[in-house]
């Protein structure tokens, strides 16, 4: 399994950024390897919630079917277990408040288990990994100074 880990702050209160975050299909503007990622079921955001996503990594276009496995406001935890016959990919994001309350520190972790044949590419693909964190903090950040 490889896994890359980021923590870092931003500049808005920590449940306004849970919720932007608890609602995956967010991803397309924190994520820049997403292309797309749509909600495929109804209902209020909760444990089970279901996202079809579209990523881009190294060229190729991946589509996952994410499911919500955590959602838990009064620790501020989230996280999303995507699955394919490639790669299984969990995003695992905790919150807490920061400084005077109005920043947020996020730690966000993203593992990937490759099946297969895939598992033989891990070594390559650590790099590549670490690059796509350091871009997913800078849009994060970004992306939650606009909302």
């Amino acid at each position: 399994m490889l896994s890359v880990e980021r923590t870092f702050v931003v500049d808005r209160p920590v449940d306004v950024v849970f919720d932007y975050l608890a609602d995956f299909s967010n991803t397309e503007q924190w994520d820049p390897g997403t292309v797309s990622c749509r909600r495929t079921d109804d209902g209020p955001l909760r444990v089970g919630s279901r996202f079809h996503n579209v990523s881009k990594f190294r060229g190729r276009e991946v589509e996952l079917e994410y499911t919500m496995r955590t959602c838990e406001p009064a620790t501020k935890h989230l996280r999303f277990v995507g699955e394919n016959d490639t790669v299984t990919s969990t995003d695992d994001m905790r919150l807490a408040a920061a400084g005077d309350g109005q920043r947020t520190s996020i730690t966000y972790r993203a593992e990937f288990d490759f099946h297969g044949m895939a598992k033989l590419a891990q070594p390559v693909l650590k790099p590549a990994l670490e690059h796509l964190a350091d871009q997913t903090v800078a849009q994060m950040t970004e992306a939650v100074g606009h909302i």
